[in-house]
This record gives structure tokens, sequence and C-alpha cells, in this order.
């Protein structure tokens, strides 16, 4: 009898700060986004989803052997480029065939990004893709170049950072060459030796 009159009367004081709280938040207005009549404002580098730009996709293959999950799928072939000056020859050149990410398993650690030297891969803030069926979760590369148009641009340079090295070495004026020492054995004295006096 006396253990549940104890219980009784330590539910009683957590019960009335329960409903304290609960009428203290009732009169404060709700900051909630009544999504998905209102837009998220997303931060500037949100991870959605991966884009990718085909055209400069060289099926290197760096992107999918990075992939923590194994979830990139590429498919390429070889074609040949025929020569094209005289005394050229034919070149081979990766041709894509199928780029594919399965997004039920990315975790979205940007490596395959990172790691593709060729920049064909970016990330887009769309988040609105989600399905009924997880095996349409798997984007081909119609679907992930159709992400492409909502990448945002890169940023501007900060006006305080130092000038990029590429930029800085285009921007210097060409080198003119020094003039060449006088061979060993020539009748032409050297500058200053005092021939002319």
């Amino acid at each position: 009898m006396t253990g549940a009159k104890k219980r009784s009367r330590s539910l009683v004081p957590g019960l009335v700060k329960g409903m304290a709280t609960t009428a203290r938040t009732m009169t404060r207005p709700a900051h909630t986004h009544q999504y998905p009549d209102v837009k998220p404002d997303l931060p500037p580098r949100s991870r959605g989803v991966i884009a990718l730009l085909a055209e400069n996709c060289t099926s290197c293959m760096l992107c999918a052997r990075e992939c923590p999950d194994w979830c990139i799928y590429i498919d390429s072939h070889k074609e040949t480029i025929p020569a094209g000056p005289e005394g050229g020859r034919d070149r081979q050149q990766n041709s894509l065939d199928r780029f594919a990410i399965d997004f039920s398993l990315c975790m979205y650690c940007g490596i395959c990004i990172e790691m593709c030297p060729f920049d064909a891969l970016f990330w887009s803030p769309e988040f609105e893709y989600a399905e009924t069926d997880i095996r349409d979760l798997l984007h081909e590369k119609e679907r992930l170049g159709e992400w492409m148009p909502t990448v945002p641009p890169p940023p501007a340079l900060d006006a305080g950072a130092p000038e990029p090295g590429e930029i800085a070495a285009a921007s210097k004026p060409a080198r003119t060459p020094r003039p060449r020492p006088a061979a060993a054995g020539t009748d032409q004295p050297a500058a200053g030796d005092g021939a002319d006096s």
C-alpha cells in the first residue's frame, strides 16, 4: 500500500511539470515551414543529388573505384578516331555507354565528385526525388544529366585571396631569350675585357 502511494506522489509533480510546459508552448507561434507549400531555404553548399555532365566523362573509373559504397556503375567501349593531318595515326577513345548511381546505397560523402579529374560530377541542391519503389532510386546517365541545370554556379573568388598560379603565369610577359655567350676560340672579345681601349 505504501509503495503505491509513493509512486503516485512521484508521478504527480512530473505530470504537473509536463502540463505546464505544454501550456507555455501552446501560446508561442510555431516556427515550422509548411512544406511542401513553402520550400525550405537550403544552405548554399547543400548536398541534394549528384548531377552528371556526360560530355566531360572519360570513363576513367576513378569515381567508381573510390566510392566506399560501390554504388556507381560505369560501362564504356573504345572508339577509333581517324587520324587528322597527314602523318598522324588513329587514336582510341573511351565512349560512355552507361553511368548509373544507386541512391539507395549512396551515403552522400562526395568522394566521387572530389576524385573526378575532368569535372563531370557536381552537387545539385535538389532533394525531392523520393520514390515509392527502391528500384527507382537507380539513376541512369540520362536522369543524372537532367539535374545539371539545377547545379549552382561556383562561388566567386574571395577578394583577398591570392591570384591563382595559372592566371599569374598567363599574365606575365613572354621571356626574351638571353644573348648567347661567344664560344671559346672565337675572335670576338667578351664584354668588358678592354679590347676597344
